[in-house]
């Protein structure tokens, strides 16, 4: 089975979540999966920021990126977020490699709105690298920032890049594991099972707003590319990982059309 895993939110902060996550990876990659991680790092990279006196700012749950801010990710989230995750990864007992988006045109970015500055919505995926990697045993760990032809380089939210790269991979499941429970309904309820069509009215109600209305526009966009369903699980929970790849309902399920459609 290919899976890819996105690591993010308050999982990559502390050294007993990481490690407890990354040790489940290894494991799984270990027994044959053939894995990705992805990953973030926006509450160390905010964090980064205010420390230097700039304030984060986000539009529709994504960072407006100025230079200034897009030096803080190639420094945090590429930089030391990626390095120690793969450090974490090594001790497990996995062959880690860091990569982002640039390296090899594995996700080629496009400028995605003036207002947002240097974020980049990815436009191609060149899987090649990926799927050496993975064939050789080796297990790519890859931080969300990509690049173009031009030699630019951009700012991506990391599940839009956790979904360009599992269509990419051509990924028989997606999981996005966060620091919440699922989507949740309006009356705060997780949803266990949700449709496309379901999704985009969540998201037009303002039920789904800010990083959760990313994450669903991401996994929308995965299921469009032909990944075959995506699940937004809480990893806080122990053994969340085994649980999901021995195919119990874990969190919320997000699927292109009911299963009896």
């Amino acid at each position: 089975m290919k899976a890819l895993v996105k690591l993010g939110g308050s999982l990559l902060e502390t050294e007993e979540s990481r490690r407890r996550l990354v040790r489940d990876l290894a494991e799984a990659a270990r027994q044959r999966v053939r894995l990705v991680v992805v990953h973030g790092g926006g509450k160390q990279l905010t964090r980064y920021l205010a420390e230097r006196g700039v304030e984060s700012r986000f539009i529709g749950g994504l960072r407006v990126t100025t230079p200034e801010t897009l030096d803080a990710v190639l420094k945090v989230v590429a930089g030391s977020v990626n390095h120690e995750l793969v450090a974490a990864f090594v001790q497990a007992g996995a062959r880690a490699v860091g990569l982002t988006g640039v390296d090899a045109c594995l996700v080629e970015a496009e400028p995605l709105a003036p207002e947002l500055g240097a974020v980049g919505r990815p436009a191609r995926t060149n899987p090649e690298l990926l799927e050496l990697l993975v064939s050789r045993g080796y297990l790519p760990v890859v931080a969300c920032v990509a690049g173009d032809r031009e030699g630019r380089v951009y700012n991506v939210n990391a599940d839009q890049m956790a979904a360009a790269c599992a269509a990419g991979f051509a990924a028989d499941r997606l999981l996005f594991l966060t620091d919440v429970a699922g989507l949740l309904d309006a009356q705060k309820r997780v949803l266990e099972l949700v449709t496309a069509a379901e999704c985009q009215a969540l998201i037009a109600a303002g039920v789904a707003s800010g990083g959760m209305q990313a994450k669903l526009n991401a996994a929308l966009e995965a299921l469009r590319l032909g990944v075959p369903e995506v699940d937004i699980a809480p990893g806080a929970q122990p053994g969340i990982i085994g649980r999901w790849l021995a195919g119990e309902r874990v969190g919320t399920r997000l699927v292109r059309e009911a299963p009896d459609a």
